[in-house]
């Protein structure tokens, strides 16, 4: 069995919410089972380091019209600087 962090009771608002005190993740996987009991699983949603296919491609034809010299001008971003 593992260590426990913290334990606390909590209400269900009127809105079927509880709140969760300070916790370590945004987002969870939520399982009730019909005792009532309800498992939450931390979720994070897109893969850290995980980049999609498409993506990859959309970065390699990118950098392909770089080489060839097909590229906008300059965007000046100054006016975002603080």
């Amino acid at each position: 069995m593992e260590a426990t962090i913290k334990e606390y009771d909590a209400k269900i608002d009127t809105k079927k919410r509880i709140t969760l005190r300070g916790s370590s993740y945004d987002y969870y996987h939520v399982i009730e089972f019909p005792n009532g009991k309800i498992e939450l699983q931390p979720r994070v949603l897109v893969e850290p380091f995980e980049i999609q296919d498409e993506t990859l491609n959309m970065i390699d034809q990118s950098m392909a019209n770089l080489k060839k010299g097909k590229a906008s001008d300059p965007i000046d971003l100054s006016s975002f600087a603080k």
